[in-house]
């Protein structure tokens, strides 16, 4: 991931000089933290999506075994799959303008990039099983729902997130 604090390290010479122009330093700043959050949200929601072509694949093979009454659970894990990238691509952005209603701290950007670092570790851990999907052994019964479980957690993250960016939460769930 993409660490906006990491950036100062890989500055050229010129954008050395500018951060002595007063007040575009913090400008600098923030557009490092409007790419690193852009970027990483980007990357869930990609993430993600790479595991929809093995889902699909299953879902294939499901109705290849004439196992047609398992679908519906596939379904509904590539609605929640679908929701979740969507709402990642959608993401209300962690940082806040000038001029913005809510003003978020630098302390708060902290705590959010690493919330969102967090959700990393699920998205990979989401999609790595379902790319294992078309070779599992277990039946969907059992392999399905705890891909679901995990997406809802994503999603009750991502709302939590989005509270804390509206000034309504107040600290990042532990994770």
């Amino acid at each position: 991931m993409v660490d906006p604090k990491q950036h100062a390290s890989n500055r050229g010479a010129i954008e050395t000089i500018l951060r002595y122009i007063p007040g575009f330093s913090g400008y600098l700043e923030k557009e490092y933290r409007r790419d690193a959050d852009a970027l990483t949200r980007k990357w869930l929601a990609d993430r993600l999506d790479r595991g929809k072509s093995p889902l699909d694949t299953y879902g294939r093979m499901l109705v290849d075994l004439g196992q047609i009454d398992q679908l519906p659970m596939i379904d509904r894990l590539r609605a929640k799959l679908d929701m979740t990238i969507g709402r990642l691509r959608g993401a209300m952005p962690g940082y806040s303008g000038f001029f913005d209603f809510v003003q978020i701290g630098e302390d708060q950007l902290d705590d959010i990039y690493d919330y969102d670092a967090a959700m990393i570790t699920d998205a990979d851990a989401v999609a790595a099983r379902m790319e294992k999907l078309p070779t599992a052994s277990d039946p969907p019964a059992v392999t399905i729902p705890p891909l679901i479980s995990t997406l809802d957690a994503m999603l009750a993250k991502l709302d939590e997130r989005e509270n804390m960016l509206k000034g309504i939460g107040s600290e990042p769930p532990a994770s």
